[in-house]
């Protein structure tokens, strides 16, 4: 293997598999053991994908998170490890079988099909300290919003399956609230954040382009959505079905703009 730190990325996806089948074998039959070896599991893959990260910054120089492939291996950290917090504070162990799969499938991703695993130099444009500042708030807020979007889609699966269980699909309901209550302010930090950076890059805060725009209009679904979850108390249904509408466009702006629009943010 060519770096380093492929292989621990490598050892991070296996770990990240083996996770997610205690996860569903704890939620489908309630065996504590399962769910404490695959809270565990989890804790040892975010070490070992953390390990994987300096590695890479150690090859590549910068912080890794500019190409797709570097982007997405971050995400997949930071899924399990707001994932992992908010295990602990609000005891929602069962719901590691929809969440942990979003990390396993982010990261296998990035080893099979992403752009810019070779790494690089960062072109002038990059060489800032917002950068990381910018990058790092996005990140933070997809990672929530995929959260609230695993947990739009057990409530969905509950309302289907189980739908006298009023009490379990109003956690559901809430816990998909709280994902989305963090993320959207990181997520508006990361505009303001990015527009400062753009101005001192191009010399305009603002200029239209199909990256900015995309997580502007991201930015208002979640802003309706806490709207009218606070004003109109939305619930249940609608909202889960709100919250994968956002993550939906979450995803157009992190990888659908980069394959099928062109602008300023191409280069990753």
């Amino acid at each position: 293997m060519e770096n380093l730190s492929e292989l621990f990325f490598l050892i991070s996806l296996i770990v990240y598999f083996v996770s997610t089948v205690l996860y569903i074998i704890y939620a489908i039959f309630k065996k504590n053991i399962a769910g404490n070896l695959a809270t565990c599991t989890l804790a040892g893959g975010i070490v070992v994908q953390t390990i994987a990260l300096i590695l890479r910054t150690r090859e590549v120089g910068h912080f890794p998170f500019i190409t797709i492939y570097e982007t997405l291996v971050f995400w997949s950290w930071l899924i399990a490890i707001i994932y992992l917090i908010l295990q602990f504070k609000l005891h929602i162990k069962a719901l590691g079988a929809i969440i942990t799969p979003l990390a396993f499938f982010a990261i296998a991703a990035a080893s099979t099909v992403a752009p810019g695993k070779e790494g690089g130099p960062l072109v002038p444009a990059l060489q800032s300290h917002w950068l990381e500042f910018h990058i790092s708030t996005s990140f933070i807020s997809y990672a929530c919003f995929a959260i609230s979007f695993a947990v739009g889609i057990a409530y969905l699966i509950k309302q289907r399956n189980n739908p006298e269980d009023s009490l379990s699909k109003d956690r559901l309901d809430m816990i998909g609230y709280k994902a989305i209550s963090i993320g959207f302010p990181f997520l508006a930090i990361g505009i303001v954040s990015g527009s400062i950076w753009a101005n001192i890059a191009w010399g305009s805060y603002w200029s239209w382009d199909p990256k900015e725009t995309w997580a502007l209009v991201t930015w208002i679904i979640y802003a309706i959505y806490l709207h009218l979850r606070i004003f109109a108390k939305w619930r249940g249904k609608s909202s889960a079905i709100a919250s994968i509408i956002g993550f939906a466009c979450v995803i157009f702006t992190f990888l659908g703009v980069n394959y099928l629009l062109s602008g300023l943010h191409s280069y990753s």
